[in-house]
């Protein structure tokens, strides 16, 4: 198809996961691809080594921006991302997510009048605490083309009325679950590294929680407690509020929790398949837990989720960040207080093939 190239912008780990499926997909139809890393988290543990796990090329521009404020870290991804699209030209910028490299990434190219197409877009919490919810409220207004993962979205997107087209396409991180998993049970040996025979597989990095001390207290005293024992890499920003609020060794010495350095994506997708139960703040793994593969129960630990559809399919619930409210619901879920839907509210695994599709209509 005769066309400029198409530039495909990520710059965190599930931006990475996500785009996998479209990178993939575009390569696969011989359309013309940019790959970008605008340099958000640009380290190996973050974003290399799960470029180089999923076989995706090396991005044909690479940033790393170090600074001390999401204002600058906005501003100098603005900055870098308006030289490349200026230099490049492409016909689309496609970004994903809700990150501080998403808006920055968008709005470069909206200054240089390229069109930009949102995956995952119309995603809503309704929680303004969250820098998340700013970034992708701006990033679907002024995209061109907004690719939502469910009617919901869909719908949030339409009360908005943005201007751009609006697709219904599931969502991709469906797509890399399917095709991935099989590979991570050949490859990966994370459960030869695993003490319990069963366990609950727990995340926390937001920062509405690790930064609120009264919140961290509770993670670490309810994964302590817990009915089950806990295995849970650590990001490195949790960590760093651990050490810092004197609760690290609490956690690190417990019987009942196994910590990790931060996981390749085989290794943690093979730990969804394994474990009982997922505890976590990501907005991503909610998703991942209802693919068709995996099925997993997920006690959400923050007070809203921009993904409902998991709490309505049966696969999530919101259980707040109070100690007694987490453990409770450990003990609900051990005991099969979860019933889910027969389908993933976010499709079957076909919605990259269903992106690149209209991006083949639509940008020609």
């Amino acid at each position: 198809m005769p066309m400029n190239e198409i530039m495909l912008i990520v710059g965190t780990r599930p931006e990475i996961i996500k785009m996998a499926p479209v990178a993939r997909t575009l390569q696969a139809k011989s359309i013309p691809l940019i790959f970008v890393h605008c340099g958000q988290h640009y380290d190996y543990n973050m974003s290399q080594q799960f470029i180089e796990e999923l076989e995706l090329p090396k991005p044909d521009y690479g940033f790393e921006v170090k600074v001390s404020s999401p204002s600058l870290q906005t501003g100098r991804i603005m900055a870098i991302i308006g030289k490349v699209v200026n230099k490049v030209k492409p016909r689309l910028v496609l970004v994903e997510g809700d990150t501080n490299g998403v808006l920055a990434s968008g709005l470069a190219a909206l200054k240089m009048n390229v069109p930009v197409g949102h995956v995952e877009a119309g995603l809503r919490s309704f929680d303004l605490r969250m820098p998340e919810e700013h970034n992708r409220r701006l990033v679907d207004h002024i995209s061109a083309y907004l690719f939502a993962p469910t009617e919901n979205s869909r719908k949030n997107l339409e009360k908005e009325n943005v201007w751009g087209k609006i697709f219904v396409t599931g969502n991709t991180v469906i797509d890399a679950v399917m095709q991935h998993l099989p590979i991570a049970e050949r490859k990966s040996k994370i459960l030869k590294k695993i003490k319990f025979d069963e366990f609950a597989l727990a995340t926390a990095h937001r920062a509405e929680n690790v930064d609120d001390l009264v919140v961290l207290r509770n993670l670490v005293e309810a994964f302590v407690e817990a009915p089950i024992q806990i295995v849970y890499p650590v990001h490195p920003r949790t960590q760093k509020r651990l050490r810092q609020q004197k609760m690290w060794k609490k956690l690190t010495t417990s019987k009942n929790v196994q910590t990790l350095p931060p996981l390749g994506y085989f290794d943690f997708l093979l730990l969804m398949k394994k474990c009982r139960m997922i505890i976590t703040d990501s907005g991503g793994i909610q998703e991942e837990a209802t693919a068709p593969t995996l099925r997993k129960p997920v006690l959400v630990t923050r007070l809203s989720t921009e993904r409902p559809e998991a709490v309505r399919s049966g696969f999530a619930k919101v259980v707040g960040v109070e100690k007694e409210g987490i453990l409770e619901n450990i003990k609900r879920a051990l005991i099969g207080g979860f019933s889910f839907s027969k389908f993933s509210p976010y499709g079957n695994g076909d919605s990259a093939m269903k992106i690149v599709d209209i991006v083949m209509k639509e940008a020609s």
